[in-house]
């Protein structure tokens, strides 16, 4: 047995809609796949958790032990890679003491925090970062290693640190590389 679904498998999960060549980890967590669509040339590996309204594009890898929390919605647009314990939350309890928190309390003591959140085309985020609620990760910007992003993120800049902050520019090399490799593959 592989250590991925097979496309009948897939398919079988009613994802709200699924490309070709998606490569889903048996070990992966999926709650309600009603909810998620999922393009081509897709990765998650294992020991992942993806629930919510969950959007992803073409060419998106989700390393190991990721967790998507998006009942706000989180989208991953084309080419975007998350690394190991990468964490997206669009929702999240108040913790200032004002508010009851966790999911086992009555909505009307709680006060939840919510927004979408989108990583576009080409962005890039390191091990164990966590995305807050309501923040947009703009195109080309990579977030290095353990950080905490808390604010939307410039394009094709490199963030880092707790709460991340721009460190400098990031180069946009790859995106001639994207042209000849779909140029190469007769893929749009």
């Amino acid at each position: 047995m592989s250590s991925f679904y097979t496309q009948e498998e897939l398919n079988e999960m009613n994802f709200k809609s699924l490309g070709n060549n998606v490569l889903i980890s048996r070990k992966c967590s999926i709650y309600s796949p009603e909810k998620i669509s999922i393009g081509s040339n897709v990765r998650i590996d294992d020991f992942c958790i993806i629930s919510g309204n969950i959007t992803l594009g073409n060419y998106v890898h989700i390393a190991a032990f990721c967790a998507f929390f998006g009942s706000s919605g989180i989208t991953l647009e084309d080419f975007v890679g998350t690394s190991s314990r990468v964490t997206i939350y669009s929702d999240s309890d108040d913790y200032s003491g004002s508010y009851l928190t966790n999911p086992t309390v009555d909505i009307k003591y709680k006060n939840i925090i919510s927004g979408q959140v989108t990583l576009k085309k080409h962005t890039i985020i390191g091990a164990s970062c966590v995305i807050l609620p309501g923040v947009t990760i703009n195109e080309g910007a990579s977030v290095g290693s353990m950080s905490l992003v808390n604010k939307d993120v410039n394009s094709w800049s490199i963030y880092t640190g707790i709460p991340a902050k721009r460190m400098k520019e990031r180069k946009k090399d790859l995106l001639s590389l994207e042209k000849q490799m779909i140029a190469g593959s007769n893929i749009n």
